[in-house]
């Protein structure tokens, strides 16, 4: 690989020529800057990015730490979020922790080692708080941060969520309404079953705990438990739930298939709703009804935090809160 003395050599001029000529920082003959950009195009010379943020301390990335990018959603949401970033002339390095706190914690180091001028970090485990203030970076989390953490936060309304589902099946005339939550050490699933809750309580239906499920927010995960909830009920269909929520899609669409092993009928005898509406929603049979995130905007909202903090390292503290709208589809009303 050439170096800038390579250049240097080849263009006959001194490597700080070559320097001013790619950087634009002094004028430079026409004779010389011809030599050196010749230089530079025969021999595929790139500058290091390395050398250049060492000396305008700025490397033009940004670090962005999600779960798991194999989770629709969170796929969805990087696309909106590195969207916003090329746009304004940054790259996005992706780190995948699989909700492994100690995995996190390495890809939090490794980025600081890579001096982004930013991060994004999804999902943070309440024991990362020291390390993100130690490392001084300007920095904006996704969905939650921990308790007492002066920090920019991009998040949904996840109880409205909650609420948005239960008041549309009650409206459907549901009262046996069973839940699928992900882990119950993730706050995002307890605020949206607690707005689940809520709003059953308020008319008169209980969430009773045979009714209550948790999975891993996956497809499977959703699945499996869907299938535990539908079993316990066969014998005694009359008290078999009529209605499940699921706190994410993958869920619900691994409830759906629980449903048609059974030979039970959607929506005519079980309401299913999801929640993040992410594209494949659209296309499982029947669709799936879902409290939409707008996953993209989310993505948007959260690199056009970040790039504020980056220019404006000192302004106020944002707590962004998007408000969640419900997609009606085939799962809980016969189209």
């Amino acid at each position: 690989m050439a170096t800038i003395k390579d250049v240097a050599r080849t263009a006959g001029v001194s490597y700080t020529t070559v320097s001013h000529v790619l950087n634009q920082t002094r004028p430079v003959s026409a004779d010389a800057r011809a030599r050196v950009l010749a230089a530079v195009e025969a021999m595929a010379y790139v500058p290091s990015a390395l050398a250049r943020s060492l000396k305008s301390k700025a490397t033009g990335s940004i670090g962005l730490i999600i779960p798991n990018n194999t989770n629709p959603y969170f796929s969805e949401v990087a696309r909106g979020i590195e969207d916003s970033c090329y746009t304004a002339g940054y790259s996005v390095i992706l780190c995948n922790s699989d909700d492994d706190p100690a995995k996190q914690r390495d890809y939090l180091n490794v980025l600081l080692t890579k001096r982004c001028d930013g991060l994004i970090v999804a999902t943070l485990a309440q024991t990362d708080g020291e390390l993100l203030r130690k490392m001084k970076v300007p920095t904006v989390l996704l969905d939650r941060a921990p308790k007492d953490m002066a920090i920019d936060l991009v998040a949904v309304d996840n109880a409205a969520g909650g609420a948005l589902a239960a008041a549309h099946l009650l409206s459907l005339g549901r009262r046996r309404i069973a839940c699928i939550g992900g882990p119950q050490d993730i706050a995002i699933s307890r605020e949206r079953i607690g707005g689940l809750r809520q709003t059953l309580l308020a008319a008169g239906v209980t969430l009773p705990e045979p009714l209550l499920a948790y999975a891993d927010f996956t497809s499977a995960g959703g699945y499996l438990a869907a299938r535990s909830l539908l079993a316990r009920f066969a014998s005694v269909p009359s008290q078999a739930p009529d209605a499940i929520f699921c706190c994410n899609d993958l869920m619900a669409i691994g409830a759906l298939r629980a449903a048609a092993e059974f030979g039970i009928a959607v929506p005519e005898a079980l309401a299913v709703v999801g929640f993040d509406d992410i594209d494949l929603a659209q296309f499982v049979h029947p669709t799936l009804t879902s409290v939409a995130q707008n996953t993209r905007r989310l993505g948007q909202l959260t690199a056009e935090c970040l790039l504020q903090r980056i220019a404006t390292p000192d302004r106020p503290l944002q707590r962004l809160s998007i408000a969640p709208e419900l997609h009606i589809r085939g799962s809980t009303v016969v189209s």
